[in-house]
């Protein structure tokens, strides 16, 4: 009996470091997929044209895959716009007209070309950002009255700082800060900044997202702003322009595992994909649902946010890049992100607000379990297998002993 205890013993130990094992490789492969990504100010531009009005600039990011390319073009030219376009050729480039694309109001002097080789094409813009007076601590924007909101911030009519300063052609990133003429922002600003990927992996600070060779990602910092009240919560505004397929639903998506980004259990995902729901999805949004009061944020800085309902919008975004490529044709759709819930303290505690979305082609990436969460579910499981089996075999010895002896017959 003593040989089943330790054979049951030796199983659960070999369970467990099976279990380790597996999980490591599976989390650890992930997709090894890789692009070849390369960044450009102001494609195009040379010294023959006139300098570009202050701050206007258009940054070109080119992934370039096996037989097809990803192109990233961020740009301040009225509300900034992050546009994504994925072409199925290696050599596709982009071409600005740039006497037409600074005129602001004249369509197609921005191409990807082979305009024949585009196959998806989507554009994120940052229009508004709206403060409101939460007089009776709600966090919830879309039931109070209309007084309760200040002037919205326009941010196409920030003005933004010279990208060239922050550009990092070696860490694939850039950051945008712009700022409006009133006195909240005389020592604030709102800043976007850029991060493309050439392969799979996860940002270091939370909310840690996932990201692959399809993705780059926005993080939005608002950051000294003088509020104009003393319970001033925020909300921001955001606009999408597609193509055939335009992101047109939210999907909200549950996990149990809070690991690299504590105490979240959700992700939300603005996606694009035609009407018929198993037909793959064309390109994404994808965000967790928290925003953070500090740049280096502790557990305790964490504070959810949550979108409302996407809608049609009957006209295009007030973004220069938006119309030179797309033309005035093209589906959009908005939505506000809100920033805190009830309880939480106010802007003004920290006067910093952070939060990230990452931005790509394809289907999301998907957090699947993280070794350690496998360990603890395999514990959880095989431990009180171990105490079955042990208390079977403990049972089974004793009742062995309390047999009573059985003589034999001597002849």
């Amino acid at each position: 009996m003593a040989a089943e205890v330790m054979y049951t013993i030796h199983f659960y130990v070999l369970f467990l470091l099976l279990t380790v094992r597996f999980s490591s490789s599976f989390i650890g492969n992930g997709e090894n997929y890789r692009r070849n990504v390369s960044l450009e100010l102001n494609p195009g531009l040379n010294s023959s044209l006139k300098p570009l009005p202050p701050g206007v600039d258009l940054l070109h990011v080119r992934a370039l895959g096996k037989n097809n390319t990803l192109h990233y073009l961020l740009c301040s030219q009225g509300a900034p716009a992050l546009l994504l376009v994925h072409t199925s050729s290696a050599s596709s480039k982009v071409e600005v007209d740039w006497p037409a694309f600074l005129v602001q109001n004249t369509t197609g002097s921005l191409k990807v070309t082979p305009e024949s080789s585009v196959l998806y094409s989507n554009a994120l813009v940052f229009t508004r950002l709206w403060e409101y007076d939460d007089v009776n601590d709600t966090a919830d924007p879309e039931h109070l009255p209309p007084s309760s909101f200040f002037q919205p911030y326009e941010l196409q009519n920030f003005t933004w700082d010279d990208l060239n300063k922050t550009l990092d052609p070696t860490a694939h990133t850039a950051l945008l800060c712009g700022r409006d003429a009133s006195e909240s922002f005389s020592n604030g600003s709102l800043c976007l900044k850029f991060s493309a990927f050439d392969a799979e992996g996860r940002d270091q600070g939370w909310p840690s997202l996932l990201h692959n060779a399809n993705s780059s990602q926005l993080r939005v910092g608002l950051d000294g702003v003088l509020p104009r009240s003393n319970r001033s919560r925020f909300s921001l505004e955001l606009q999408v322009v597609g193509g055939t397929q335009p992101m047109s639903r939210v999907d909200v998506l549950r996990s149990i595992d809070d690991e690299y980004t504590p105490s979240i259990f959700k992700v939300s995902q603005w996606v694009s994909s035609p009407v018929n729901s198993t037909s793959p999805v064309l390109g994404y949004a994808q965000w967790k649902p928290v925003a953070y009061r500090r740049p280096s944020p502790v557990f305790e800085d964490a504070t959810p946010c949550r979108h409302s309902t996407p809608v049609p919008i009957a006209q295009l975004p007030p973004s220069g890049l938006v119309l030179a490529y797309f033309g005035g044709e093209r589906q959009t759709s908005g939505l506000n992100m809100t920033f805190s819930i009830a309880g939480d303290p106010f802007y003004n505690t920290t006067n910093y607000l952070s939060w990230t979305v990452l931005v790509g082609l394809g289907s999301p990436p998907v957090d699947s379990f993280s070794p350690l969460v496998l360990v603890i579910m395999a514990v959880g499981l095989g431990t009180p297998l171990l105490i079955i089996l042990l208390g079977g075999v403990c049972v089974c010895v004793r009742k062995n002993r309390l047999q009573p002896q059985v003589y034999q017959p001597i002849n």
